[in-house]
């Protein structure tokens, strides 16, 4: 019965995650032109032979569509979710991502975490309840701005940017929101503002550990909001690949998949542009994993602040897709032999 039910979820699973490639599939072949039928085959077969599902075929028409070729050793974004997370970072990947635990995962990460709200109470980083009438003081004692991110919040919703005036206690404890985490508001490097100033431009490194415990980081992209966002919101961002080795933009980025080399509102170009203190980023994210060499592939979300100091908004130990940076980069992780997992699932 437990296999039925796993097999029914992931059916209707793929599914949806193939209606997403063939709509953003659409997207680039207007501006990209019709994906060779060459192409097409050699995914077919590649999703086939090499994945175990030809239902692993769209996104590599995606990927071909994107870099107008077929490579060997990309990672579709519902194999990634389907095979590749379950077995390298399993159970721990969810308790990668709940907020409170992370500094205990991390303890030498310097947390923006201020103050948490876990089953209808308020609770410090240092594990102690804090009364719900003192915790709008507690909270505003040294920032004007606060952001409230709920628990498994994705594509950027469930994220609030608050002040001392605009901050009630009771819509917690009256359940009308779930349990989440009250970060410091960052003040992003004058780099970003360029772009949008409203947002705090949010870095991803992925980063991976080898069967040996080996950390390295594969790919990079950053996001950045609209004028009218307060924060980065998935359905509204640029997102721009990254030379991982560099920190170089490349000269074009996407709006749900259609190319911009210009952030939309501001018109800076992307072209030329490189992230300052780009390699600390990559080193505190190699530093962070290696505290938990056990979880084989991780998201990190991070941005330099305007005192030029990385700063680690979150990790992501399942929500962690990877399609934009295997579009655009990759293959991103051919040498870790990530496509004999699903036989390994089986075999076992």
């Amino acid at each position: 019965m437990e296999q039925l039910k796993h097999d029914i979820y992931w059916h209707f699973k793929l599914k949806r995650s193939n209606g997403r490639a063939l709509k953003a599939l659409k997207i680039i072949e207007s501006y990209n032109g019709k994906v060779s039928p060459k192409f097409r085959k050699l995914s077919d077969e590649y999703a086939t032979e090499v994945l175990g599902n030809k239902a692993y075929a769209p996104w590599l028409y995606v990927y071909s569509a994107i870099q107008n070729r077929f490579e060997d050793g990309w990672i579709p974004d519902n194999y990634y979710a389907k095979e590749v997370v379950p077995k390298l970072n399993g159970d721990y990947g969810k308790v990668a991502d709940r907020n409170f635990i992370t500094p205990f995962l991390l303890p030498s990460m310097e947390s923006l975490d201020v103050t948490y709200f876990i089953n209808g109470k308020f609770c410090s980083p240092d594990s102690k309840i804090i009364d719900p009438m003192a915790v709008k003081d507690y909270l505003f004692e040294k920032q004007d701005k606060i952001v409230f991110k709920k628990e498994n919040s994705k594509r950027g919703k469930g994220v609030y940017i608050l002040n001392k005036n605009n901050f009630d206690p009771s819509i917690y404890t009256s359940n009308k929101c779930g349990n989440g985490v009250f970060q410091k508001f960052i003040q992003q490097h004058p780099f970003f503002s360029e772009f949008a100033d409203n947002s705090v431009a949010t870095i991803r490194i992925t980063t991976v550990s080898d069967e040996l415990g080996n950390i390295s980081a594969r790919a990079s992209y950053i996001r950045f909001g609209r004028t009218k966002d307060t924060h980065i919101m998935s359905n509204s961002a640029i997102s721009i690949p990254i030379d991982i080795n560099t920190g170089e933009f490349h000269s074009v980025g996407y709006m749900n998949w259609l190319q911009v080399d210009k952030h939309p509102d501001s018109n800076v170009s992307f072209h030329q542009k490189t992230i300052p203190h780009f390699s600390k980023c990559v080193d505190k994210a190699i530093e962070m994993h290696r505290v938990i060499p056990f979880m084989g592939c991780l998201g990190w979300d991070l941005t330099v602040d305007n005192l030029e100091k990385v700063q680690v908004i979150e990790v992501n130990g399942i929500n962690n897709g990877i399609k934009l940076s295997e579009a655009t980069t990759g293959p991103c992780f051919k040498d870790l032999n990530w496509s004999n997992l699903w036989k390994q699932r089986q075999e076992s």
